[in-house]
């Protein structure tokens, strides 16, 4: 039997939104616990929800950024689930009338184009938190309590967890992009809900699907779903039932875990949200909002291969980040050669970044920076087998290229008159190869290089010493 793999995502994002979805608390991650709440986040009696307009905005531009059309009448309802982290007992969310309907997220996937489609985006409020490891208790924090959220539910159009893990990384980097989330998924800003299921390859109707919930990091996406997929292969293989359930991952144990049956839609018991009129938007707004999309991935990939002449796969690389592009963009302000910069980045920055887990911001080698090194090795001062050393150097002494150099005594030898009289010494001591070399022993031209390194300690230019050694062995 051979299965084909169907998997749909649904990613919930925070919004950057100063207050909270229908209140005035403030939305902010960090704070000390329980410092931003009210009756409304709490559901108390009484108490009555306000629409937040910013938030409106920011998920209309996530909705024209995936071509969604964007709905001018679109409805609020209570979903209603109890768990102790809910305070009210139900969700404030869309259900049957989303705020945008139908888009569609193009993605290079093993060198081919696929479009994923996007079934649905729409706003709702984040739960508050419960924390489990401070005593016997479980302690809540109210301070999540109303965050906003927007979810982007995609289509079941993805056939494997490395292509889930491909449209979740480009659905972050849209939303970076945007500026509308800070995608900070340590912070629980940017999570994910896998739903998977397997057929016989050929079929047409979908299968039992399986769900797990709660993911907050590329990795653990691509890893939940291998597993996932594994496990319902072994069942289907052994004449098993699939059965719907809801499923957490245990990134320590490398397993998914148990956590419910899979609830139905009817479960949650929708109807409209009482308390808040219907979410109505003009066509004159939706386009004056898609007016201020910036330069979005797809495009500036597209513009650094057609205009600078990269690569798709290095072009696809810088621009999978915001501030990676910004950072790669301003180093070419500095020194002007899109495919030596774009080599710099992806090797040695992104190593750096990797090898010290920051991000962009926390670099020391700024693009300022960057730009000097390389205009350095272009005019002879250092050597590119020093660039290495320099750079780690640079981030962890904040320091400028020219200190480290200095300070490391790493400044290329490059005078003529010296090297040709280092050179000169090195055949006068080897006349035997020098004898074999004429001879036709080419190879030992690499041994008269390593000799004339030898006697400069490293710092001679290798260029310059090879051209004098061609010259004069003739």
């Amino acid at each position: 039997m051979d299965f084909e793999t169907v998997i749909g995502l649904e990613i919930h994002a925070r919004l950057l939104t100063e207050t909270k979805l229908f209140c005035g608390c403030r939305s902010r991650f960090g704070d000390p616990a329980n410092t931003n709440g009210c009756p409304v986040c709490l559901g108390l009696p009484g108490a009555l929800p306000v629409l937040n307009r910013r938030a409106v905005a920011m998920a209309i531009r996530m909705g024209c950024a995936i071509g969604c059309a964007i709905a001018e009448r679109s409805l609020f309802v209570r979903k209603h689930y109890f768990y102790p982290d809910l305070p009210k007992g139900y969700q404030i969310s869309q259900h049957d009338t989303p705020l945008g309907r139908n888009g569609k997220v193009p993605m290079v996937v093993d060198g081919a184009l696929k479009a994923v489609g996007v079934t649905r985006i729409h706003l709702e409020e984040d739960a508050g938190k419960l924390i489990h490891d401070r005593g016997p208790e479980s302690l809540f924090d109210v301070n999540r309590c109303g965050t906003p959220l927007i979810e982007i539910v995609s289509e079941p159009d993805l056939r494997s967890p490395h292509e889930a893990y491909v449209f979740f990384s480009g659905i972050k980097a849209i939303l970076e992009y945007l500026g509308i989330c800070d995608c900070i998924m340590e912070e629980g800003s940017l999570r994910c809900d896998a739903n998977i299921s397997l057929r016989l390859r050929g079929e047409t109707n979908l299968g039992t699907k399986t769900e797990i919930k709660n993911m907050n990091s590329f990795r653990g996406v691509k890893k939940a779903l291998e597993y996932e997929a594994r496990r319902q292969e072994e069942v289907l293989r052994g004449n098993g039932k699939i059965l719907q359930e809801t499923f957490l991952w245990d990134p320590n144990a490398d397993r998914v875990i148990s956590m419910r049956s899979k609830e139905e839609v009817h479960d949650y018991r929708y109807f409209p949200e009482p308390d808040l009129p219907p979410l109505t938007v003009t066509l004159e707004e939706i386009a004056a909002l898609r007016k201020t999309l910036p330069e979005l991935p797809a495009q500036r990939c597209k513009r650094f291969v057609g205009q600078m002449g990269l690569q798709e796969y290095p072009a696809e690389i810088l621009t999978s980040s915001k501030k990676l592009a910004d950072f790669f963009e301003a180093t070419l302000a500095v020194y002007p050669h899109p495919r030596k910069v774009a080599n710099r980045v992806i090797v040695d920055i992104l190593r750096i970044i990797n090898e010290l887990n920051i991000s962009v911001d926390q670099l020391k080698v700024t693009p300022s920076r960057l730009g000097s090194l390389l205009k350095l090795i272009d005019n002879g001062t250092i050597s590119a087998g020093s660039v290495r050393k320099i750079l780690d150097l640079m981030q962890e002494r904040d320091q400028d290229p020219e200190c480290i150099i200095d300070d490391e005594g790493l400044r290329q030898l490059s005078d003529s008159h010296t090297l040709e009289s280092v050179v000169r010494s090195v055949l006068a001591q080897n006349p035997d190869e020098v004898e074999r070399f004429r001879a036709g022993e080419k190879k030992l031209l690499g041994f008269f290089v390593g000799e004339a390194m030898k006697a400069t300690k490293g710092s001679g230019n290798p260029e310059k010493i090879n051209a004098l050694l061609t010259a004069l062995l003739g």
